[in-house]
């Protein structure tokens, strides 16, 4: 799972740098030497498509920026876990239990690499959990909205999974090492995901009965004009994407990454034998692309600040399994003491 596009600000406002302070005051703080050319290696390094390592020299604004990127995707796979764990317990066979279960579980996975990755670039787990159990921080506008039917599980494996998955594999480019590279088996995992939701969906199109089949439409009725908002505001309504596909955080533009989801969709659907919602939806010879109709963005934005079906909720059950779970990282804390003292017991 994913955020939109990873160009939402968080909750909190920014504090202004020192040298923005400086600033506002009339006092200008001289770059030095040493800092031109360390911005300029950095410069280099980017402009030579490099990789830029944890240990390497970055401005402050690129590593806030991975910051709030990296961590608002971490905790969309967290709480991307809630909307399917619904439907754990209600699974149709024991088969898709068992394949529910493992996605789940990957999302939970994919969610520890990421803020992994973050903390390499100087920010810890707490704080970042911190942010998200306050409500400061943001995650992925399509885990407010509530899971009504099965058909509802196999439409996320198709569409909202698709979606990441366009998303992510040009982030496995990414200018920032941990970051791509912990992104190489999310998207492998994804691939999993987007394929298992596509065949639940196909044996209910193909096998199951008229009503199963009404319940697939309803869903991808849902989903739809949700899964195309979540790459994120048009581009020229994103001013963080400039920034961040000069830096090579980016590799594809809000806009672009849309448009390429829509043209792989479209004959999916035909195979599967639904219809998307969408009466604008058809194919434009000159463009050589699917045009689209537009996009609910004052949804998108309500959501987004917390006003959406399942916002509360969500984050609520975050919340409480945090604070049912105490008990656990306690118990894991106080074995890892107990362990560092027996080991320096021996080595005395």
């Amino acid at each position: 799972m994913y955020t939109q596009s990873f160009s939402v600000p968080d909750g909190e406002q920014p504090q202004a740098s020192a040298a923005t302070s400086a600033a506002s005051s009339g006092k200008v703080k001289p770059i030095s030497a040493q800092e031109v050319a360390l911005q300029a290696a950095f410069d280099a390094r980017i402009d030579a498509d490099g990789r830029i390592e944890p240990q390497d020299w970055m401005p402050e604004a690129y590593r806030k920026t991975l910051v709030r990127q990296i961590s608002q995707h971490a905790h969309s796979e967290i709480v991307g876990m809630l909307p399917e764990g619904n439907w754990i317990s209600r699974a149709p066979s024991l088969k898709r239990k068992a394949i529910l279960l493992a996605k789940v579980q990957d999302e939970g996975g994919h969610g520890l690499y990421l803020y992994s990755a973050a903390e390499t670039l100087g920010t810890s787990r707490d704080q970042m959990l911190d942010a998200l159990h306050t409500g400061r921080a943001k995650y992925s506008s399509i885990f407010n909205y509530p899971t009504l039917t099965w058909a509802d599980v196999g439409v996320i494996g198709w569409l909202v999974d698709g979606a990441a998955i366009m998303n992510q594999i040009p982030l496995c480019r990414c200018s920032y090492g941990p970051y791509a590279r912990a992104m190489v088996r999310v998207c492998k995992e994804e691939s999993f995901h987007q394929r298992q939701g596509y065949e639940a969906l196909l044996v209910m199109m193909t096998q199951g009965t008229q009503a199963q089949k009404d319940m697939v439409q309803a869903a991808v009725n849902r989903w739809w004009w949700k899964c195309l908002a979540m790459f994120g505001p048009p581009d020229a309504d994103s001013p963080n994407s400039a920034q961040g596909m000069r830096w090579g955080i980016k590799r594809i533009s809000n806009d672009d990454l849309r448009q390429k989801f829509v043209d792989a969709t479209v004959p999916q659907a035909k195979v599967l034998g639904v219809t998307l919602p969408d009466p604008d939806l058809k194919w434009n010879e000159s463009r050589q692309h699917h045009d689209y109709g537009s996009i609910d963005w004052d949804e998108f934005w309500a959501t987004v600040n917390g006003n959406g079906p399942c916002n509360k909720e969500r984050l609520n059950t975050r919340v409480k399994a945090w604070q049912e779970g105490a008990w656990v990282r306690d118990a894991a804390l106080a074995h890892s003491r107990k362990q560092a003292l027996k080991h320096h017991k021996e080595a005395a």
